[in-house]
């Protein structure tokens, strides 16, 4: 079988649109990867879940039954098997090469109840405990009887007989509501290098009935390590009953490391669904469709549906959900197509959501961060008061979970459980102050509870000091400064003695432009971000070290953090697209992070003849100065202006739009590494707002002003 990665210069169209909601397991896979995963899945039609309780199918790379059971429960899914008995106990993880698909087995259904490996419990963030209010959009299952959820029957001798049905996806492959049935990744790719969809049946790894949680279990943790256990702790004990249990666990896991690290070796993620032609493979292993391509493949999703009860018409809710927005109706699942306004009319459970958002952050589950960011930022961008389910519900990245938090939040005087238990969670108080530490991470702020065992800012000074990086010191001696948010006119001020300084150095030909929150309208920030630039190129190089030099100098900058003359060194190019797979993040400029300080204070001639070493008052700031050549002006302020999705968002936009890569130094095509100058088209721009809206035009975007990026 040709790879995958050499098929065609355009993959086959599949069809997923007959298939049911589909999770994709992150376990095995990069972020970059899952992404672009689920990206291909909802393009192609298919109903992408982030909740996994909404979910028949779960896709990932998994290849043993043990495996696919415990990354349900690690998910808080409890199931009994209910799996199809094959001569093989696991899915081959190398397939018959001369065969298009595996041969079917016979089949046989086996139902013994799993039973869970119990688990130190960790931090649990249970934002589903209003799934079973009256408006609770999961789907009623309790009349099924169990022979009607069995997903195959026993097949007579002429089917048998007659061999390998044609490969496609059958009824009997969908399974029942109240089913879950976990796929190897390998269908994706098999399909794709087929052209067509193959049976599903061929590839399935565990199918399970979904049961309620045993009283007696814990959730498993996840792959990242949150607690320390001692060897003991973990080590299967001993019984003298049963001298064989030890030497026969160990074997166990021996066996299940061997099959997993066979796993591993599989195809990469990108290959199951991006397929290329040999001409890209120098800018790397991802196809990148032409635009007429993706355009005739446009796929609308229907809006999640959610079942409306007698209890909305008791409380007097309209069955009638008001008229959606254009971006509502059209389908338009990025937050750079939409306005997202500060202060939007759902603001308190939107900051209810952040909340939720931000624990998920601090335990280390990524996906539920990304799906909560992608929830928050639709309801932002709602322009009406949200008043039943349904219409949450119809907005894109909102699934049942966001609906019944909301209910719950209207149903409770503006109270969600989930929120209360997360703001007297102990644990997460102490991870929330050690992330808010400039230089400290959610990694880092959890290494310092679990690891080290620190609880507050005193142990850290007292034990762990000197195995502090500079920024973190930093971080650490002026945490309670660092939290004072910016005024305004106190960021101008910062501005214009940054600018003072650079045109002291150049000329007046200097040019700036305040970004960030500051940009966007907020009456404050948390720091100062500049930018600036000059329209002779040659000005620019290295400039920002000299304007630091001087600050400093001045006493303006009390600490220089970071120095990154990233620009200069590839002498003020835009930044190339590497095939690596690697990130630069949302920006690769030059720039200074520097601590800031007004040297200025009343009485101060009074104070220092008072005394000569007496301390300057002024609370200290967080400044970042940041270089941009002319050319490329616009993709620098549109980098750094917009809220945290909208970013994140145009990024994806350029990518599966048009087959970019867009970053604050500029913009490249990803199949041939060309620069593309968006901003050149009719001669150099006159002004920074100029220069940013052919950013937007060479996009096909409508322009958004700043205030209209807030997307948190």
């Amino acid at each position: 079988m040709s790879s995958p990665s050499t098929v065609a210069d355009d993959p086959p169209r599949l069809d997923l649109r007959s298939l049911p909601p589909i999770y994709v397991l992150p376990s095995h896979l990069t972020t970059e990867a899952l992404h672009a995963l689920e990206d291909s899945l909802t393009d192609w039609g298919a109903r992408v879940s982030y909740d996994l309780d909404e979910a028949n199918l779960v896709i990932g790379k998994v290849g043993t039954k043990k495996r696919a059971e415990l990354d349900l429960r690690c998910r808080r899914l409890w199931t009994e098997d209910v799996t199809p008995r094959q001569k093989e106990t696991r899915l081959p993880i190398a397939l018959n090469q001369d065969l298009a698909e595996p041969l079917r087995k016979k089949r046989r259904i086996e139902r013994t109840p799993s039973r869970p490996n119990k688990t130190k419990a960790t931090v649990v963030i249970d934002d589903s405990s209003t799934e079973s209010g009256p408006e609770d959009v999961s789907k009623d299952t309790t009349n099924l009887q169990p022979q009607q959820c069995s997903s195959s029957s026993t097949e007579t001798e002429n089917e048998r007989a007659s061999g390998p049905p044609e490969p496609a996806v059958a009824v009997d492959d969908i399974g029942c509501r109240d089913t879950v049935k976990v796929i190897n990744l390998n269908w994706l790719d098999e399909s794709i290098s087929a052209g067509r969809l193959l049976s599903l049946q061929s590839y399935l790894v565990y199918e399970g009935r979904r049961i309620p949680r045993p009283e007696d279990e814990v959730t498993p943790t996840r792959t990242t390590k949150i607690t320390a256990l001692k060897l003991d702790q973990i080590a299967p004990k001993s019984d003298a009953k049963s001298p064989s249990m030890k030497p026969k666990a160990f074997k166990d896991i021996l066996e299940r490391a061997k099959l997993e690290a066979a796993s591993a070796n599989q195809k990469t993620g990108a290959s199951y669904y991006m397929p290329v032609a040999k001409a890209q493979k120098t800018f790397g292993s991802r196809y990148y469709p032409s635009p007429s391509h993706r355009s005739s493949q446009a796929v609308i999703r229907p809006p999640h549906l959610v079942h409306q009860t007698t209890s909305e018409h008791d409380e007097g809710v309209s069955s009638n959900i008001p008229e959606m927005p254009a971006w509502v109706k059209e389908g338009k699942k990025y937050a750079c197509e939409r306005i997202t306004l500060n202060h939007p009319p759902n603001e308190k459970f939107i900051s209810l959501l952040e909340k939720i958002k931000l624990a998920r952050l601090l335990t280390a589950d990524e996906i539920g961060v990304r799906a909560y960011s992608t929830s928050i930022a639709a309801l932002a961008a709602y322009p009406r008061t949200l008043t039943s389910t349904r219409e949450v519900a119809a907005l894109p990245g909102c699934d049942s979970k966001i609906s019944n938090l909301y209910r719950e939040w209207r149903d409770n005087d503006g109270h969600i459980q989930a929120v209360e238990a997360i703001e007297h969670d102990e644990v997460l108080t102490v991870l929330r102050l050690f992330w808010e530490i400039w230089g400290v991470g959610a990694t880092t702020a959890r290494e310092f509870y679990f690891d080290r065992g620190w609880r507050d800012l005193d142990d850290i000074v007292e034990h762990g000091w000197h195995s502090l990086h500079r920024v973190q010191q930093i971080g650490v001696k002026y945490y309670e400064e660092f939290q004072e948010r910016i005024p305004r006119h106190e960021v101008e001020f910062i501005a214009s003695k940054i600018v003072e300084h650079a045109r002291k150095l150049t000329n007046d030909g200097i040019e700036h432009c305040i970004v960030g929150g500051y940009r966007r309208g907020n009456k404050d920030c948390g720091d100062v971000d500049v930018i600036i630039s000059h329209r002779d190129e040659s000005l620019t190089l290295g400039l920002v070290k000299d304007i630091v030099a001087s600050l400093e100098a001045e006493g303006w900058i009390t600490h220089t953090l970071t120095l990154n003359l990233t620009t200069s060194k590839r002498d003020q190019k835009t930044l190339p697209f590497r095939n690596d797979g690697g990130g630069h993040g949302f920006d690769s400029l030059d720039k200074a992070l520097v601590v800031w300080q007004d040297i200025n204070w009343p009485n101060k001639e009074a104070d220092l003849t008072a005394n000569e070493k007496v301390k300057n008052p002024n609370i200290h700031r967080r400044v970042d100065i940041i270089i941009s050549p002319w050319r490329t002006a616009g993709c620098a302020i549109l980098g750094w202006s917009g809220g945290n999705t909208f970013e994140r968002d145009l990024r994806r936009y350029a990518k599966h739009k048009h087959g970019w890569k867009f970053d604050s130094s500029g913009v490249r095509d990803r199949a041939t590494g060309e620069v593309l100058d968006l901003e050149g088209r009719g001669g150099p721009s006159k002004t920074w707002g100029e220069a940013e809206k052919k950013v937007f035009q060479g996009f096909g975007l409508e322009f958004r002003e700043p205030w209209e990026r807030c997307t948190g």
